[in-house]
């Protein structure tokens, strides 16, 4: 949406963020109910729409937590064709389940990976035979009440005007930073000054007491089709950069001084490809010099076809969230609020 027109469409985000804040003031009041459970529940979440590093997060719990307990995620299962509970399986494709999910049992096999849009009722459905459930983009879901709540910034949304949709990109009042126990800025600089942290801080302590965290973004080894990683000297290719996410700048960024040159094509976030756009991907990969490759994004494998996957060379560049200081405090905090909760329930 072009600038302009986002202005124009002004009012509206009045209207929005009125309804937004009425909707927060009853369920915090408690005249709209929310529901708890015995099971640990963790949210991930942020305030503005997508290209915070909601992924990244659920997996570093889930390296963090698989080992110690029985996990399950369970996600909205966004850009799907279908509706209710599903069990993800590696057979599954991202119109039955969403990219994100199918990405998860992808990595960790042995996970039990769920989709359902109305978390509570996915929560009923795993309590019984998991030990942690973690739900990922459901800070705003809140028919259900979180055990801890884990929220995430990009570190240049806290550096801009805070703007709900439709003119801005935030989906909840700035407020609502009061429910999360810890906050995470994603997509740090990694020479991050204290000046950044002090107005980071400063703007976010005007809501919320929660513990403030900085990552960054770990760029690991390039992979094929078939997830298996491959070693090429980048620097003599010609790339054709295929993204379907939020903000693929950082990857750009990323790859420019790595490799020859890149020419970019980008879709919107959680894209389906259609055969319209796999004729548009060829011709651009087709109208590039030299030695060329396609790089594209862990989320956007999973979404292109095995068509197009078989036909032409395409990688992808697997991310990891990476804390710039206080991982050990982060993780501390996550496995302080696990143990009480089993204390509790033992007694």
């Amino acid at each position: 949406m072009i600038p302009v027109l986002r202005w124009i469409l002004s009012p509206i985000s009045l209207i929005y963020l009125l309804i937004v804040w009425i909707r927060n003031k009853l369920y915090d009041k408690a005249i709209l109910k929310s529901k708890s459970f015995d099971i640990p529940t963790i949210v991930i979440g942020n305030l503005a729409i997508g290209g915070t590093g909601k992924t990244p997060m659920t997996e570093y719990l889930i390296r963090l937590l698989t080992s110690h307990y029985t996990l399950a995620t369970l996600s909205r299962g966004y850009g799907r064709k279908t509706s209710g509970f599903r069990y993800v399986e590696k057979t599954s494709t991202a119109l039955e389940v969403g990219d994100e999910p199918l990405q998860f049992k992808n990595k960790f096999a042995k996970l039990t990976v769920t989709v359902c849009e109305d978390r509570c009722a996915g929560v009923e459905i795993l309590r019984n035979s998991h030990q942690v459930i973690l739900l990922d983009d459901a800070y705003q879901h809140r028919r259900l009440k979180p055990g801890f709540a884990i929220l995430l910034f990009d570190f240049n949304s806290l550096f801009s005007t805070i703007i709900t949709l439709p003119t801005g990109n935030f989906r909840d009042n700035f407020s609502a930073s009061s429910r999360a126990n810890l906050i995470v800025i994603t997509k740090c600089p990694l020479r991050l000054s204290l000046s950044q942290q002090q107005q980071i801080e400063h703007r976010i302590r005007k809501h919320s007491k929660a513990p403030i965290f900085y990552s960054t973004i770990k760029y690991d080894q390039l992979k094929d089709s078939n997830h298996m990683p491959v070693a090429f000297d980048l620097s003599v290719y010609h790339i054709l950069l295929l993204t379907g996410i939020a903000n693929p700048q950082p990857l750009k960024e990323y790859l420019l001084s790595k490799v020859a040159s890149i020419k970019q094509l980008t879709f919107a976030d959680h894209h389906n490809y259609s055969e319209t756009d796999y004729i548009k991907i060829n011709s651009a990969f087709q109208n590039l010099e030299g030695n060329k490759i396609i790089i594209t994004t862990e989320k956007d494998i999973h979404r292109l076809h095995e068509e197009i996957l078989t036909t032409l060379p395409i990688y992808y560049i697997p991310i990891q969230l990476d804390f710039i200081a206080d991982k050990e405090m982060f993780d501390e905090k996550v496995l302080n609020y696990l143990f009480h909760v089993q204390s509790v329930n033992e007694h």
